[in-house]
């Protein structure tokens, strides 16, 4: 296991039992059973530790339903983006529950600021689906935040309620609310206007050809010989130097996009690439 892999997993173990205020670097270290030089050749410091576990969740969360509405038909999309967005707070529920729990005291301005980044990918991964399904309605902005509450509620029922919880029936339950509301619902509250408004205070961070090709080397280091390795070697290539068939890079995509630390460059590069699945 990869040195940082390793910290994330023993540091996410400690912070769910005690908090991120009250979990110090010496005892990650002698939970992981590393130096403190090994720690800081890592990370610089816990914070930045952090910012990689947020970073990792929400890649995770995002990657996961970018790929759910680019590749599902319109009959089943509704359902199959609440499925991936629930199972995906399911399958890291400790981290989830942590950042719920302890983000009023905890976060400082940087990690503010990455949270509100993620919340912008997901509002305008929201808004293609609505306009996928149901076309530029008046009431569209409405829908975006309408369909993030009914994910925030959820959210913490899943996490903090001692209740059965049926994804597959919540997920039913969810898309024919939402398709009741946006089949019939016709006053809007969200004007075009004001969402021009809001999106001047948006925070613009678009990821340059560069950057990926950085993430892409970063990732490529910390791989052993795999499947996912090779593909992303020759992924790289071709965004330096193209020539591959479309057909040829959908399949280089699909060898990565189920590796948990492949799924974000997996992400980046559906975008670069412009690659959806018909």
């Amino acid at each position: 296991m990869a040195k940082k892999q390793l910290i994330m997993e023993k540091a996410l173990e400690l912070f769910a039992k005690q908090g991120f205020e009250a979990t110090s670097v010496q005892q990650i270290t002698e939970y992981c059973g590393i130096s403190k030089g090994a720690f800081y050749l890592a990370y610089k410091s816990k914070d930045e530790l952090i910012l990689a576990l947020l970073d990792h969740f929400m890649e995770q969360y995002i990657s996961n339903i970018d790929y759910t509405v680019k590749n599902s038909d319109n009959e089943s999309l509704l359902f199959s983006f609440y499925h991936s967005a629930f199972q995906t707070v399911q399958e890291h529920s400790n981290f989830a529950k942590l950042i719920i729990k302890e983000q009023a005291q905890t976060f400082n301005g940087e990690l503010f600021i990455k949270m509100q980044y993620y919340d912008q990918l997901l509002e305008q991964l929201i808004l293609a689906l609505i306009e996928r399904l149901f076309g530029d309605k008046a009431t569209k902005y409405d829908l975006i935040y309408t369909i993030r509450s009914f994910m925030n509620v959820y959210t913490g029922l899943l996490l903090f309620h001692n209740i059965p919880f049926d994804i597959e029936r919540l997920s039913q339950a969810l898309s024919e609310k939402t398709t009741v509301l946006a089949e019939h619902a016709t006053i809007p509250f969200i004007t075009e206007e004001v969402a021009m408004f809001m999106r001047e205070y948006r925070i613009e961070k678009e990821v340059s050809k560069e950057e990926v090709l950085e993430i892409m080397e970063q990732k490529i280091k910390e791989l052993e010989e795999s499947v996912e390795k090779e593909s992303l070697l020759l992924l790289k290539e071709e965004m330096i130097n193209p020539s591959y068939h479309s057909a040829i890079i959908a399949g280089l995509l699909e060898n990565i996009r189920s590796h948990p630390h492949c799924k974000w460059v997996a992400y980046l590069l559906r975008n670069y690439f412009g690659y959806e699945k018909n």
